[in-house]
């Protein structure tokens, strides 16, 4: 057995033909509200982030991680829940950078078109929940020490991450799904569809203290069935983003 890989992106955006240069965080209320600081022209940085995904959105088969970690006595276990912190930040950073290049390319596609300000509480929206997710990127989600905790204090360790995990899971998806939004409205406005994403999309938190408890009651079978939700719950997440990051990216290159 092994896990299967993400599978692959479609097509990326085609780059800028100009050379990559330095995006500055605009500093005055000419730009838009980003405080991100990334090389290349807005349109190269989508391209990247998007093709990015295939290393960063990793998707779990359970019955797979659970074969092989039988079969390792155990082992293979520390290995899955690396997997499960990395993907997360991961995942985090490259959506920060695609969200962030794609507001950045509506914004200079505003400012050519002369919408700019009309569009600036859409772009002053999307400027706070942008910071939600680059706050994020500060948590401690260190994928090798937590592996290494998890092996020091096994079981006590993995109920707290897959809290952690759900939280985060949560948190990510509610900010990044109000940026969706107001880039859809934005795009629109500029004459490229990209859908409204599905607000009933975002879960509701675990019920930490029951599951805590079936867990203890159960002498620990309960946390496999808690694995299994938190690896769905990020496998399913991931595969609604990337119906997203499709529509930008075909929205973005057929703009000028």
């Amino acid at each position: 057995m092994s896990e299967p890989p993400p599978p692959p992106g479609p097509p990326p955006v085609p780059p800028e033909p100009s050379g990559p240069g330095s995006v500055p965080a605009p500093s005055s209320p000419s730009g838009p509200p980003t405080t991100a600081v990334a090389a290349g022209t807005p349109k190269e940085r989508i391209r990247l982030a998007y093709q990015g995904r295939a290393e960063s959105d990793y998707i779990f088969n359970f019955w797979t991680a659970f074969g092989w970690t039988l079969l390792t006595c155990g082992i293979y276990g520390f290995y899955v829940l690396y997997q499960l912190v990395r993907r997360a930040r991961d995942h985090n950073r490259r959506r920060l950078e695609l969200l962030d290049a794609a507001t950045a390319y509506a914004w200079e596609q505003a400012q050519a078109r002369g919408v700019a300000d009309e569009l600036r509480p859409n772009f002053d929206r999307i400027g706070s929940h942008l910071a939600v997710l680059r706050q994020m990127t500060s948590d401690f989600r260190d994928p090798v020490i937590w592996t290494v905790l998890a092996i020091v204090a096994s079981g006590i360790v993995h109920i707290i991450l897959y809290i952690l995990l759900d939280q985060d899971l949560v948190k990510h998806d509610t900010n990044e799904g109000a940026v969706e939004a107001e880039l859809a409205a934005i795009y629109s406005r500029l004459g490229a569809n990209i859908p409204q994403p599905d607000p009933s999309r975002v879960k509701a938190q675990h019920n930490y203290v029951a599951r805590i408890i079936v867990t203890l009651v159960t002498c620990g079978i309960y946390a496999l069935w808690w694995l299994y939700d938190v690896m769905t719950d990020w496998n399913k997440h991931f595969e609604t983003n990337w119906v997203w990051e499709d529509a930008l990216a075909s929205a973005v290159q057929s703009m000028p």
